[in-house]
């Protein structure tokens, strides 16, 4: 790391045991990481787009930190929610104080709650639903099929939906992707916003061919290629931000291939995650680096760092002290 700015600085005066502690290992293991020509993926599972983690996240992007990203649909469309609605947002700080009816309430709004973020339905949602459909019927009528987040990068580079920015787009993780043209994966698609106006669209018949969104298999089978070439003279390494199949997903990519395939692929070259989640109930998410070994996911003398605290505390924390902020 070249610089330290005032944020490492207290990181690395105050954040000295327990989970603080583990929390600069972790950012020490991935500058060592990318320092010794290894690559990294950034899982994002939650809502962290709405937490806005693209405020530290974009960055990371610009500064080659990441080099693939595997998200839910949620965060995919939820960081361009944000970038066009962004002023139409409302926070309910005494969320935890709402009755049903005041629920009901924000329902005939048309706000859509995310623990204390409202996302506004029309300025955000159907905004984003109407320059899709354009998309995704346009192609359905050419014979083409596009991946979820290839959707999102036409859109963004074709400027469909710039007169509606109401950030900073150097504060969009997805707009700097899209500017390097970044590699992700998104599985589970369907399970989003989207995914269902996708699947209406279809029901409609707006869309011809359901498979004009290109989905799951077909995402794995492109992790598959990616991972085999970006590994042939370094490694990848897996920073994962909460859990579920943002996760679970794209860490199966190397057991596959040497389990199913037989070919002798590398094992992922650094492991950290931030995590909430109980151990003890046999969550997939909650399970410790070590467990992975079993499975063919990660080695032995892997770097291996668990966080176990909030991640839209910690995440931009990492990434800060990643960048020498």
């Amino acid at each position: 790391m070249n610089k330290t700015g005032p944020v490492t600085q207290f990181i690395k005066h105050h954040y000295r045991h327990f989970n603080s502690a583990a929390l600069i290992d972790a950012a020490e293991g991935y500058n060592q990481h990318i320092a010794q020509g290894g690559k990294m993926m950034i899982t994002l599972a939650g809502a962290m787009s709405t937490a806005e983690l693209g405020l530290s996240l974009a960055e990371m992007i610009r500064q080659d930190k990441v080099h693939l990203i595997s998200t839910t649909g949620a965060n995919l469309e939820e960081d361009i929610f944000n970038l066009v609605a962004h002023d139409h947002y409302e926070r309910i700080p005494n969320y935890r104080d709402l009755t049903p009816k005041d629920e009901q309430a924000l329902l005939e709004r048309h706000l859509n709650r995310v623990t204390d973020t409202c996302i506004p339905e029309g300025e955000a949602m159907r905004r984003i639903e109407k320059a899709m459909l354009e998309e995704w019927t346009n192609a359905d009528k050419s014979g083409e099929r596009y991946f979820p987040h290839e959707f999102f990068y036409r859109l963004i580079k074709k400027g469909a939906l710039k007169q509606y920015y109401q950030i900073d787009t150097k504060d969009s993780w997805m707009v700097a992707a899209a500017e390097k043209n970044l590699p992700i994966i998104v599985p589970g698609w369907e399970d989003s916003t989207l995914g269902n106006m996708y699947a209406a669209a279809c029901m409609r018949g707006d869309v011809k061919k359901v498979h004009t969104v290109r989905t799951g298999i077909e995402y794995m089978v492109q992790l598959a290629e990616f991972y085999q070439a970006a590994t042939k003279n370094t490694s990848i390494g897996m920073f994962q931000i909460g859990g579920g199949i943002a996760g679970d997903f794209p860490i199966c990519v190397v057991p596959m291939l040497h389990q199913d395939m037989g070919f002798d692929a590398r094992l992922w070259g650094y492991f950290c995650q931030i995590s909430d989640s109980t151990t003890s109930y046999g969550s997939y998410s909650g399970a410790v680096p070590n467990e992975k070994i079993t499975w063919g996911k990660l080695g032995e003398s892997t770097p291996k760092f668990i966080v176990e605290s909030d991640a839209t505390i910690c995440a931009p924390l990492m990434f800060a002290y990643i960048l020498g902020w």
